[in-house]
């Protein structure tokens, strides 16, 4: 069986409560169970995974990056300013694919780089919560 890991970061726990305007008014508990449906469906295991801690996140990508078949990964702030979690992206085998809610490029100034993106086999920003089923259905049908 295929297997995709989506590993959230930092007050991506928040959604639905935080800040729908930008990030909606689905909670992560409900996404992921749409992701874990939408998986099963297609015969694909879906793991789900957040963590508002750098390290915890630097471990998911290593636990997941040499079984998964694909990584999702929204690092949340540590998109920014996290060189570790860009290098435990790089050292996987696992194609990672980043994914924001919002489009950090048309935010404030400190959220137009990304350390991550160089590393990882594709990017989708701006699509709000479809992004993450973009990509999904994008690797079940294209990829995997």
């Amino acid at each position: 069986m295929k297997r995709i890991a989506i590993i959230n970061g930092p007050n991506l726990n928040l959604l639905g409560s935080r800040e729908p305007e930008v990030y909606g008014n689905q909670s992560l508990k409900e996404l992921e169970a749409k992701w874990v449906a939408f998986g099963q469906a297609k015969g694909v295991e879906v793991t789900c995974f957040q963590s508002n801690v750098e390290g915890e996140l630097i471990n998911a990508i290593q636990a997941h990056g040499f079984d998964a078949d694909a990584i999702l990964i929204n690092p949340g702030g540590y998109t920014h300013t996290s060189v570790a979690i860009r290098d435990a992206v790089a050292a996987v085998e696992a194609p990672v694919y980043e994914v924001h809610i919002s489009h950090p490029e048309a935010r404030e100034d400190f959220r137009k780089t990304s350390l991550i993106r160089e590393v990882c086999a594709g990017s989708v920003s701006g699509l709000g919560v479809r992004g993450y089923m973009s990509v999904l259905d994008a690797l079940l049908n294209v990829r995997l």
